[in-house]
């Protein structure tokens, strides 16, 4: 019988992760690592790593590359792909984690519906939806080799239900439709890939619940108080997803959305 430790090892495979630089893509790193898996870091080019690519390499032996590419740019996703495909190093999981998520100072986008721009709906979809399309397409040959590659897209709660705009009263923050509409086709953007990239590569995603990251304390009470489990997300919550769904331990599951939302959906 396989034991668990030896479905958790990802010792002698490599992944990829965008958005490497931000929390969550922090926490993916983090968590790959100490599995044994070699990392390919994805960011924004002026992006800071601080200590983390030595941190990764000193704690966990694994070998770590970052790679500068803005997402919303064909031509910088055309080089990214370019470059993973010229290396001869192979790929055994893509983790599609950077999201557009704007600020409350972005013209056209937590405003009113009437006030939402069609250019920030553009720029939303280009990172959150066609950058995990190109990318997939583009490295499906490499995912493909080991018959072993596993895809992770990183949605949102946001993605299958509604905004309760009660919990912004107040505040700057907001919802737009672009952040909704892309998480929500990277769902089903997931669906069609798990069938058509069967049985060679597996293709999930994980629905975070809201992230505690300083926000108005209003709002953070108003959440908590709507959350079965009584308080916001840390990026340590996703560890257990991420392990799960890069390895062997999720080796028979493909098309799924794993909420990790502390209920959130259940009412």
């Amino acid at each position: 019988m396989v034991t668990i430790a030896e479905l958790m090892n990802m010792r002698g495979r490599r992944a990829l992760i965008t958005g490497a630089a931000g929390g969550i893509g922090r926490v993916i790193a983090k968590t790959l690592a100490e599995l044994g898996a070699d990392l390919v870091l994805v960011d924004r080019p002026e992006s800071n790593y601080g200590t983390l690519i030595d941190d990764l390499g000193r704690d966990w032996g694994v070998r770590v590359q970052s790679l500068g590419c803005d997402l919303e740019s064909q031509q910088d996703r055309d080089r990214l792909v370019a470059l993973i495909l010229k290396q001869s190093e192979g790929l055994d999981v893509l983790v599609n984690n950077a999201a557009f998520v704007g600020t409350s100072g972005l013209t056209g986008w937590t405003t009113d519906f009437e006030h939402q721009t069609v250019d920030t709906w553009r720029r939303a979809l280009e990172v959150n939806l066609t950058a995990a399309f190109d990318l997939a397409k583009g490295l499906v040959p490499l995912l493909k080799q080991n018959k072993r590659g596993s895809m992770i897209n990183i949605a949102s709660t946001y993605a299958k239900y509604g905004p309760d705009y009660s919990l912004y009263a107040g505040t700057e923050m907001g919802n737009p439709a672009a952040y909704a509409a892309s998480k929500g086709g990277l769902i089903q953007l997931t669906r069609w890939l798990a069938t058509t990239l069967a049985p060679d590569i597996r293709v999930n995603t994980i629905s975070p619940g809201g992230v505690f990251r300083n926000q108005p304390e209003v709002f953070v009470q108003r959440y908590v108080a709507r959350t079965p489990l009584a308080r916001m997300a840390t990026e340590d919550d996703f560890r257990g997803a991420i392990a799960y769904l890069a390895s062997d331990l999720s080796k028979y599951v493909t098309g799924q959305d794993m909420a990790v939302d502390g209920g959130w959906g259940i009412w």
